[in-house]
């Protein structure tokens, strides 16, 4: 058996189960940012409230069938309005990296509880994932 020297830099890949070694590294992957998904739904509850203020449409029961959604979940939407606006304005800021979403609506269920401000002020500050965590990013 003779015995093969390899002085090019190797570079450890998986695929799948089995490990292998190439001479060039995989490109840097590049992150997909987009809106986080409560910021998304906040949106929502404020273009739905809007319509119900406007008349475009009649109720909670209307927004409901025209969406395609349970009542019970227009108002749990709807709900996320009685946040204080600038935990409002923090959360439609948000942004979700590589699908890693840096705040649930879950969570801020717990925040809504509260109907003071500054108790959901302190609230949000417990239940918020600390924001260095690698992948999460938040604007503003």
């Amino acid at each position: 058996m003779t015995a093969k020297v390899i002085t090019a830099t190797l570079h450890r890949v998986q695929r799948g189960h089995g490990k292998n070694f190439v001479a060039e590294p995989r490109p840097a992957k590049v992150s997909t940012v987009r809106p986080a998904r409560v910021a998304v739904m906040l949106a929502l509850a404020h273009k739905i409230a809007a319509a119900i203020g406007t008349r475009g449409l009649h109720d909670q029961a209307d927004a409901a069938r025209r969406l395609g959604v349970t009542r019970p979940r227009i108002t749990q939407l709807l709900y996320l309005q009685q946040l204080a606006p600038d935990i409002q304005e923090h959360v439609l800021w948000l942004e979700a990296v590589d699908g890693i979403e840096p705040l649930t609506e879950r969570n801020l269920r717990v925040v809504m509880r509260a109907t003071a401000w500054a108790q959901q002020r302190l609230l949000l500050a417990t239940v918020r994932p600390p924001l260095r965590r690698a992948g999460v990013v938040h604007r503003g």
